[in-house]
């Protein structure tokens, strides 16, 4: 058994298959969790997971990108930036999270890969985003709920906020880095905080300044969680026509060449991992 914990068929890529993409991962033993991006992704998850009796389940939450600053122009073909949200209603994704089928808020944090150019809006931008993050992790806090992070170009204010959130509001955040991209001192900081780092197929991208084997032989696998973030970023001869939940199985036998353990041992260990922190039945 495999869990994909970030996967995207809640989006429009998979109208024309969900159902049958769903069922034959179930089939073959890899459960999932869909991420929202925004309220409208988010309660699409949500309707998806509660179809199914068993193995389907859903997050929700505001991406940073989908928050309409009106500071920055973001090209329509990337998954967040097709339906912009102007402000966070939290009384209306606080109900939506009430669904038995959430698992977790996410996928939430900061993205400072498409930026205004000039000083003042910059700053700015940066401000609106933070000041999403922090309601987020207020809904968090209130729900109780582990967090899936997001992170582009801005682990050094990620970090400072969370350390700073946890200090003061004197509590614990459970959760993980999405698809981790950084270097070995960032990733030595979410562990200490006590994070989980999720890994998919970038893994198997060449990134510059970026070491993803030293990355990974340096996260415990107590600490390892496993996801495609589908439809994107699939693996190597994977074969099918997109990235799906299936293609889990190709991360996992990638991470299990470089830490020298067993695939099976792996699916097990980090299988365990997910239900831990998402209190998967």
């Amino acid at each position: 058994m495999l869990i994909d914990t970030h996967a995207h068929l809640n989006i429009a890529a998979f109208n024309e298959n969900r159902d049958k993409v769903i069922k034959k991962c179930l089939e073959e033993g890899i459960w999932m969790i869909n991420i929202g991006t925004n309220y409208e992704t988010s309660e699409m998850a949500v309707g998806i997971a509660e179809k199914y009796p068993q193995g389907v389940f859903a997050a929700v939450g505001l991406h940073p990108i989908n928050l309409d600053t009106g500071l920055v122009k973001i090209k329509t073909d990337e998954l967040e930036g097709k339906r912009f949200e102007k402000d966070f209603d939290y009384q209306k994704y606080k109900n939506l999270a009430k669904s038995e089928k959430v698992v977790a808020i996410g996928e939430i944090g900061l993205d400072y890969y498409w930026k205004p150019k000039t000083k003042r809006k910059l700053e700015l931008f940066k401000e609106k985003q933070r000041e999403l993050f922090l309601e987020e992790l207020e809904l968090v806090r209130e729900l109780n709920l582990p967090v899936i992070f997001h992170c582009r170009m801005a682990h050094q204010d990620l970090i400072e906020i969370l350390k700073l959130n946890i200090k003061y509001q004197k509590s614990k955040i459970e959760g993980v880095m999405h698809g981790f991209v950084g270097t070995g001192v960032r990733l030595k900081e979410y562990l200490e905080m006590g994070f989980y780092i999720g890994f998919n197929g970038i893994i198997f991208k060449k990134i510059e300044g970026i070491n993803f084997e030293e990355n990974i032989k340096s996260t415990p696998l107590e600490k390892v969680l496993f996801e495609t973030d589908c439809p994107y970023l699939t693996p190597p001869n994977f074969g099918e026509e997109r990235n799906n939940p299936l293609g889990v199985r190709f991360v996992v036998e990638e991470i299990a060449g470089i830490k020298n353990v067993g695939s099976d041992k792996v699916a097990e260990i980090t299988t365990e991992n997910a239900k831990r922190l998402f209190k998967l039945g």
